[in-house]
């Protein structure tokens, strides 16, 4: 099974590490049989992932794909408007095809730190994420609010950085354990591939 993670810092960030953190954190937790393929670009909205999504997602061929924007989109100096950005949603699922997308919705921030980015504002973007997802019959994953409702999501948050957004460890292993636990669901029903020894 061939799975491609597309998105912008959150799944390209490397914490650290000497190859994606999300990527380190999958191949703990998904079957070996898994190949994944880390196709993050750092500070991209879901426009410029448009313009990359033929030569980074579907010449893979992938089985699934991870779609995690918004961060950038409601930033105040990249803002992506509302309207515009379910729209480039939806075409990102169907280019994609919807059985094949997994929606997920950004990450919280901590506002104490990070000024560009509100959670009301994240909160609006997930709500047009998860419309979406439920309008193709996409997969979906609503990170947000799971993160959020953790009392101590601030905490969580921190990364090498230490900026409010790019978590580190702690966001990584919330967010990894979503997906791989998505994708074994998806496996145990048989919606998108059969492993062998599965």
């Amino acid at each position: 099974m061939k799975l491609v993670c597309f998105g912008d810092s959150i799944t390209a960030g490397h914490e650290g590490l000497n190859e994606p953190m999300l990527s380190a954190f999958l191949k703990k937790k998904l079957p070996p049989t898994v190949e994944i393929i880390n196709a993050g670009v750092s500070g991209d909205t879901t426009v410029q992932a448009l313009a990359r999504i033929e030569t980074d997602v579907i010449s893979h061929q992938p089985d699934l794909v991870t779609v995690l924007f918004g961060a950038n989109d409601v930033a105040t100096h990249k803002r992506v408007k509302q309207d515009e950005f379910t729209h480039n949603i939806d075409k990102i699922a169907s280019l994609i095809s919807p059985k094949k997308t997994i929606l997920i919705t950004p990450a919280p921030v901590d506002e104490s730190l990070e000024q560009n980015r509100t959670n009301e504002a994240l909160k609006a973007y997930s709500d047009c994420i998860k419309e979406v997802a439920q309008r193709r019959n996409c997969h979906f994953i609503d990170f947000f609010t799971t993160f959020f409702s953790k009392p101590d999501y601030q905490w969580r948050l921190k990364g090498t950085r230490d900026d409010g957004l790019h978590f580190g460890e702690k966001g990584y292993d919330l967010l990894s354990d979503l997906i791989a636990e998505k994708i074994a669901s998806l496996t145990k029903a048989g919606s998108v591939f059969k492993q062998s020894g599965n």
